[in-house]
């Protein structure tokens, strides 16, 4: 047939849908596509390869089954957007420039070009670095699997760097976002029971797997401590977003955000926000969501008070931790 997929390949199609074979099915597309552009009906080509290589058609089932000896990975589901997140302009401007490359990552690639998909996030923790990982996963309709350092790294030389390894064949495998936190235990620690060359060993091979991907995957890295990390880290990422507490702007968008209409106007006061002000945005969206529970249970409106009451057991909270 001229300008039309063929019988088999029609045939191909329906039997990849039932296999839930998402990487048959989008090849058949793709050779119908060609098959387009071969009889000259180029703009019909064009519009099939875009809508195959569209990342929100790419990955419509966020269930993803992954290879069973993989325990270390462990997969996220947290309905998050970019409007939940609460940065500075410049770390938004940043994101979207993540997701905008990602959603052209066909364009680019045409252009022998690759899009940012090895991120460092760095700063205090409760800022706002999961929970970017998150966004950037919901937003680009993919999977979160957050890797478990605990379990990735033991004690018996070599088999982390054989984890390692399999972890990134499961990035190459199946398209998703990548979360190592705390990742200062691959990029600098040297507390564990392995010598000092052993873990050196396995920053090589985080440096060499992370060096030589090349899967449209987004592999993110969160860090508490970018001071500790090896310098060698840096330049293998295609971007570094550096998080800070919140400001007194920030800070109004949280309490705006999580108290919506339950609070009196009252608390939204300078006295309120100099109160939050040295919080991360964690610990001032608990404090946000316990004033609010206070309300629902005690059918009362939220006020100052109230809210400022749970702000400073928040602080208290800190003073616990280092005593």
């Amino acid at each position: 047939m001229r300008g039309m997929a063929t019988v088999e390949q029609l045939k191909a199609l329906i039997r990849a849908h039932f296999e839930n074979n998402n990487e048959k099915f989008r090849t058949i597309v793709l050779q119908i596509a060609a098959h387009e552009a071969k009889v000259g009906h180029t703009a019909s080509a064009r519009e099939i390869k875009e809508i195959a290589q569209n990342p929100k058609y790419l990955s419509k089932n966020k269930i993803v089954r992954l290879n069973n000896k993989l325990d270390m990975l462990e997969q996220k589901c947290i309905d998050a957007t970019l409007s939940d997140l609460v940065v500075p302009e410049e770390l938004e401007i940043k994101i979207n420039r993540i997701l905008k490359e990602y959603k052209k990552i066909g364009i680019l690639r045409k252009n022998g070009l690759k899009n940012r998909s090895k991120i460092l996030l760095a700063g205090n923790p409760g800022t706002g670095k999961t929970m970017t990982a998150s966004v950037i996963a919901n937003e680009l309709n993919l999977s979160l699997f957050v890797i478990q350092i605990d379990r990735l790294i033991t004690k018996y030389m070599g088999e982390t760097s054989v984890k390692l390894r399999q972890v990134f064949e499961q990035i190459h495998e199946i398209r998703a976002v990548y979360l190592f936190d705390e990742f200062d235990a691959i990029g600098s620690d040297r507390s564990l029971d392995n010598d000092v060359g052993e873990m050196r060993r396995i920053l090589n091979s985080f440096l060499q797997n992370l060096e030589d991907d090349d899967s449209y995957s987004i592999i993110v890295a969160a860090t508490n401590n970018p001071n500790l990390l090896d310098k060698a880290l840096f330049r293998r990422f295609d971007d570094v977003i550096e998080y800070t507490m919140p400001d007194i702007t920030q800070i109004k968008k949280l309490l705006k955000m999580k108290l919506k209409d339950n609070a009196a106007t009252e608390v939204f006061s300078e006295e309120v926000y100099l109160k939050a002000k040295g919080l991360n945005h964690a610990d001032i969206v608990r404090a946000c969501e316990d004033s609010v529970k206070f309300s629902i249970l005690e059918e009362e409106e939220i006020t100052k008070d109230i809210l400022l009451a749970y702000l400073q057991d928040r602080k208290d909270f800190y003073k616990y931790k280092g005593a």
